[in-house]
């Protein structure tokens, strides 16, 4: 064993003669222990809430979603896009046409989004989940129904119950019509809403119906403004995005989900880098309260240091066993503090004792999640800062490294 650090254990684990120098040590070791558990609940909890955002946006989100580079719409019936819904790893294909439209119920306006969609789309299980009340139907054999969001219903205060009553839904038409008319610029039809589903604020606004209903109301017989792709299940997503984007080339965007929302992503990291750099700074302080009790220890073990230098220790063996002493309180701290936060992270994920909402909410309490790139990342945090303040630590240790032999 190196010889530094065989005198920084013993010096470590021994009892000093000025009880405060134990002191000092034990809270400068519980300081990183606190923080390093803390970075691990706080990142496990980001952890949980891109999660559960994730799982939410799921079910209403595809996997990949196509659409064009430049303009609003595009024609689906090219070659390439005809080859991607045979392709086997493909398991929904779903054409979308996609437009703001104006919506009057029992004299209520509300501007929506009108979202028709082929059949493809209700191959989500998911969706009878987020639908509530009512079922997701949007056709049968004879009539077009539209599942509307929490927001619309909300708005225009749509009772589902009452099935003389539909929505009016307008559209502009392609080409302007008279001016001492203004209704016949618009074209619109009615539609019975069937269910009400409620995601995020993001979607709550929309109206899904059957394509054929929206390309009736906006005009547009053939082009679409998207097409949603879900994978088989066991299909890497990042290899599809890429394969789809080469095989279609620069007119189209191919984005996975996350690039579908990427505004909700930047802000759940950006707080989550924002909190993570302010404990930091907590772990900054409580590693640098290590120099003091360096400090102290070097004036402790005067009569150590004299005698070990007596025997031709130099400055670096010196050096080293004040370093290393740095090192031990702060990796026992960092590890110590890493096990009582997955702890913690384990009874919250097994128990849900923290609570942040009422059980009718989407969050009863914190969710958690891990990530192995987040303990490498605290424990190369502790490492870094630990080897700043221990090497401080050591040089301080030296300074004085004559005077104390001509003293003792």
């Amino acid at each position: 064993m190196n010889t530094s650090i065989y005198i920084a254990k013993r010096y470590l684990f021994s009892k000093k003669q000025t009880h405060a120098i134990n002191i000092i040590s034990g809270i400068s070791m519980l300081g990183v222990l606190v923080a390093s558990g803390a970075l691990i609940v706080i990142l496990s909890v980001f952890n949980g809430f891109e999660k559960v955002i994730l799982s939410l946006y799921s079910d209403f989100t595809p996997e990949i979603n196509i659409e064009p580079r430049e303009g609003k719409t595009f024609d689906p019936n090219t070659a390439q896009l005809k080859q991607l819904k045979e392709d086997g790893r493909v398991f929904s294909y779903t054409l979308v046409l996609q437009d703001k439209v104006l919506i009057r119920y029992a004299d209520k306006p509300f501007i929506a989004t009108l979202k028709g969609v082929t059949d493809d789309f209700l191959k989500k299980k998911e969706l009878d989940s987020i639908v509530k009340p009512g079922p997701f139907i949007i056709k049968d054999e004879r009539y077009y129904f539209a599942v509307i969001g929490s927001t619309v219903q909300s708005s225009l205060g749509i009772s589902l119950r009452d099935q003389f009553t539909p929505m009016q839904i307008y559209s502009p038409r392609r080409a302007a019509g008279s001016a001492n008319n203004p209704l016949s610029d618009f074209v619109y039809r009615p539609i019975t809403p069937s269910g009400v589903f409620s995601v995020q604020q993001d979607f709550n606004d929309m109206v899904i119906t059957p394509i054929a209903f929206a390309r009736d109301l906006l005009e547009e017989p053939v082009n679409v403004s998207s097409i949603e792709i879900n994978l088989k299940p066991g299909t890497n997503i990042d290899d599809a995005q890429a394969d789809i984007q080469e095989k279609l080339g620069n007119g189209y965007v191919v984005k996975n989900r996350k690039e579908q929302n990427t505004g909700l992503y930047k802000t759940i990291n950006y707080e989550r880098w924002s909190i993570f750099m302010i404990l930091v700074f907590v772990l900054i302080i409580a590693i640098f309260n290590i120099i003091g009790s360096l400090t102290m220890l070097v004036i402790d073990k005067r009569k150590d240091i004299a005698i070990l230098t007596s025997l031709g220790a130099g400055k670096p063996l010196i050096r080293g066993i004040f370093f290393f002493e740095g090192m031990m309180i702060s990796m026992i701290g960092c590890v110590g503090g890493i096990i009582l936060g997955s702890i913690i992270c384990l009874v919250q994920l097994q128990f849900s004792l923290i609570k942040m909402g009422t059980k009718m909410s989407v969050l009863d309490a914190y969710p958690v999640a891990f990530k192995a790139s987040d303990y490498l990342l605290v424990f190369v945090t502790v490492f870094v800062i630990a080897v700043i303040a221990s090497g401080i630590s050591a040089s301080l240790s030296v300074k004085r490294l004559d005077e104390i032999k001509q003293d003792l």
